[in-house]
């Protein structure tokens, strides 16, 4: 106990100072939320609304490559189609909850960060060392996630979900509100999924897991990932296919580091 950084602090006094950490975090969340909602031209027009366009960069990329290799059906998003609103009141809300979501992943980091200032203090010498990194991690996984849901999930999402018809009598007009979930849902699930090998991190800290049990295990967490992919993907293999591939990775990352936590902890029992 003494490794700890010991305070003296009652229950009541570590609810409190829970509190506080709660309130900066749902206030850098705000800032970032009115920033977003300040510049919605930004956020809809160079943002969201872009990958339903032909010049986004991954269309035109899948349209490079479909080119070389002379394979037209593989061009993606070349037909435009339309975004309408149907309420009285759906482009304001659209504004409110896409600043909320805009201002939640902008302040993911912070957020992280006092959860971590809450939380450092109840760790050994050696635990806040070895996760002394965990901040910049969690982020990059987060943005990375975030970033392979926006520009490689989201316009196939687009694609095979706009253009997808049951009968040529049948006009695709799609919904604001719909789009929109679409894509913000899409994104913040890569984001979090992207997070597993710091869920294994912990998992294993805590004992919960080990290299032993994933590699056991490995044949289960396949058919996981693919239910994860179908859940996120709209329904073709392509795009499950692609989904699957990065959280494999991430996953063979995960053993490894339950691996090297593994030994961390032998050491300290030596």
């Amino acid at each position: 106990m003494s490794e700890k950084e010991e305070d003296g602090m009652s229950f009541l006094e570590h609810l409190e100072e829970l509190r506080w950490h709660l309130i900066r975090a749902v206030l850098a969340v705000l800032v970032f939320a009115i920033a977003a909602f300040v510049f919605y031209d930004i956020i809809f027009d160079e943002i969201l609304l872009a990958p339903k366009n032909v010049d986004f960069f991954t269309n035109r990329m899948f349209s490079i490559f479909a080119d070389y290799i002379g394979i037209e059906s593989l061009k993606i998003n070349t037909e435009q189609f339309q975004v309408i609103n149907i309420n009285m009141a759906g482009q304001f809300a659209t504004h409110i909850t896409v600043s909320l979501v805009f201002g939640l992943i902008a302040g993911f980091p912070y957020l992280f960060f006092e959860f971590w200032r809450f939380v450092k203090p109840a760790l050994y010498k050696k635990e806040q060392k070895h996760a002394s990194g965990s901040i910049f991690y969690t982020s990059f996984l987060f943005a990375l996630g975030v970033s392979f849901g926006y520009y490689v999930i989201t316009p196939l999402s687009i694609h095979f979900l706009g253009s997808y018809n049951v009968s040529s009598q049948v006009m695709n007009q799609i919904n604001l509100n719909s789009y929109i979930s679409t894509v913000t849902s899409i994104v913040l699930a890569s984001g979090i999924i992207f997070e597993l090998p710091i869920l294994i991190f912990f998992l294993s800290k805590i004992g919960l897991v080990n290299p032993e049990f994933l590699r056991k295990y490995r044949k289960h967490s396949i058919v996981l990932i693919l239910i994860l992919s179908a859940i996120i993907t709209p329904p073709d293999i392509f795009s499950q296919v692609l989904v699957c591939l990065p959280l494999l990775v991430l996953y063979e990352v995960g053993i490894g580091i339950s691996k090297r936590v593994q030994k961390q902890q032998a050491k300290e029992f030596e």
